[in-house]
């Protein structure tokens, strides 16, 4: 059996699905016969992707529009996704924004805007699934979407790198502290992915700048990240919890 053989049947939310990383890990579960719950702000971005992931093999596939800003919009999804099946068993906590400028002269509007997604809404999808999780008696898995900005720093961008080393450790201390549960929760740190948001970043020169820092030389693509996903989403790693693990092209360890 493998990796993907395990995710069939299970019950999946994607939060950020409808773009990037988000929307190929919703195509990925529906590859691999999951259910698939997709979430986000762009709700016709997400009824286009939902035909696509019934015809790539989901048997339910439930679309639930979801602010990551508003925990009021939070809870309305998680209303809806209990309304609409199964108890989740895999959470993808994909949701995020970037961010740039000097820290001198951003506007604490700025930070308070990237914290609000890229660790608020983390903190708030993560613990209304665990609730669910615990009041049903049963374990599940958490994936949280970090990146290596959480683990080294770079000019520019110290909101992002700020929010994401935020993730980083909330997820080891969720992982303690659930794991009584049996529920897991780890954490990916993609370094230089291509996406949508991001595509005409790296045609420029600074871009292919960034990429010739990368010892493998290539930049990342989204389905890189593929199989870590199925090995911390599904019981192939129930031994695994508060592990976050870089899949950088061996970006984190380059020489300084």
């Amino acid at each position: 059996m493998n990796l993907g053989d395990k995710l069939a049947g299970k019950r999946v939310l994607v939060t950020g699905a409808s773009s990037g990383l988000g929307e190929n890990f919703a195509r990925l579960a529906a590859g691999c016969k999951a259910q698939v719950v997709i979430a986000a702000r762009r709700k016709s971005r997400l009824d286009a992707l939902a035909k696509d992931l019934e015809q790539l093999g989901s048997p339910q596939v439930t679309v639930v529009e979801m602010d990551a800003a508003s925990e009021q919009s939070i809870d309305d999804a998680f209303a809806a996704i209990d309304a609409s099946g199964d108890v989740l068993d895999v959470v993808i906590n994909n949701a995020g924004v970037s961010g740039e400028g000097a820290s001198l002269t951003l506007p604490t509007k700025a930070y308070d805007d990237l914290m609000a997604v890229n660790v608020r809404a983390v903190w708030l999808v993560a613990v209304r699934a665990a609730r669910r999780w615990q009041a049903a008696g049963r374990g599940g898995s958490i994936v949280n979407i970090a990146s290596i900005q959480g683990e080294r720093v770079m000019p520019g961008i110290t909101p992002y790198s700020t929010s994401k080393a935020a993730v980083v450790h909330m997820t080891k201390s969720l992982a303690l502290e659930w794991a009584r549960y049996g529920i897991r929760v780890n954490a990916i740190e993609p370094g230089y992915i291509g996406t949508e948001m991001t595509d005409a970043m790296w045609e420029t020169d600074y871009g292919k700048a960034l990429i010739k820092r990368i010892p493998m030389r290539r930049l990342g693509k989204p389905e890189d990240l593929n199989g870590l996903l199925l090995l911390l989403a599904t019981d192939a790693g129930s031994w695994m919890t508060g592990a976050c693990v870089p899949v950088d092209g061996g970006h984190l360890c380059s020489s300084l």
